[in-house]
Order: C-alpha cells, then sequence, then structure tokens
C-alpha cells in the first residue's frame, strides 16, 4: 500500500506540474488524490513549507514518510530544472513494484481459490448424489 501512494503521489505531482500548475495548487490536488489520510496530511503539510519558501526535497524530507528515491529524484529534478520527469521516472518505478506485488499475490493466491472451489462444487455434488445412493440401498 505504501508503495500504491508513493506511486500515485509521483504521478499526480508529475502531470500536475508538468502542466503548468503552480507547485503550492499541485500539491493541493495531490494530496486530495492521496487515497491515505497520513500521507494528505504530510503533503498539506509540505504544500505548506513550500508556499513559505522551503525547496520541495528538503521538505519532503522533513515528513520522514516518503523514501530515499523519492527524495533524492526530486532534489535532482529541482536542480536540473525538470521535475516532473524525475516524478514521472519514480512514478514509474513504484508502479512497476505494486504490479509485481499485486502478480506475486495473485500467483500465491490460485492454489488457495482453486481449493476452496474444488471443496466447494465437491460439496455440492456429494449434496446431489448421496440422496439417489441412499434410496438404492433402500430398495
Amino acid at each position: 500500500m505504501h508503495d500504491a501512494v508513493i506511486a500515485r503521489f509521483s504521478r499526480t505531482l508529475s502531470t500536475t506540474f508538468a502542466y503548468g500548475v503552480p507547485l503550492a495548487e499541485a500539491l493541493e490536488s495531490t494530496a486530495d488524490a492521496a487515497g491515505n489520510a497520513v500521507c494528505a496530511k504530510a503533503i498539506r503539510t509540505i504544500r505548506d513549507d513550500v508556499t513559505t519558501g522551503t525547496s520541495l526535497a528538503l521538505s519532503i524530507r522533513t515528513t520522514g514518510l516518503f523514501p530515499s528515491i523519492l527524495l533524492q529524484m526530486t532534489g535532482i529534478g529541482e536542480e536540473s530544472g525538470s521535475l516532473d520527469d524525475m516524478l514521472g521516472k519514480v512514478a514509474d518505478h513504484y508502479e512497476a513494484s505494486v504490479d509485481n506485488a499485486v502478480d506475486s499475490l495473485s500467483y500465491l493466491m490460485e492454489p488457495l481459490i482453486m481449493s476452496i472451489l474444488g471443496v466447494l462444487v465437491g460439496g455440492l455434488v456429494i449434496a446431489m448424489y448421496l440422496p439417489i445412493f441412499m434410496l438404492g440401498s433402500v430398495i
């Protein structure tokens, strides 16, 4: 879940910043789209820090919720003037991580689902044919 929130934060901020939305407004819409109350509060704190003149990378670092790769890429993006590209790369990385985790989880759940379906179908078959077999033994 943490990686999904980071990916959503990075992608939303990258997209809004790339289309010319001011950073403070982009951070506000990112906080609304975060999907996590703790991260939304941290993003609003970042927005407040940025509006007072603190750099984005330093503001993100002070929250303590975001991973070092996001901090480093944000710092590089601010220095080079390509913040939207760097945040896009972070979002790509974390989206791939989330996709791999979901694929692994579904791969692990497959045998469990098949076992449960087998028990349910077997129970229904036994429930349908047991009265017929009992009727045969009575005759």
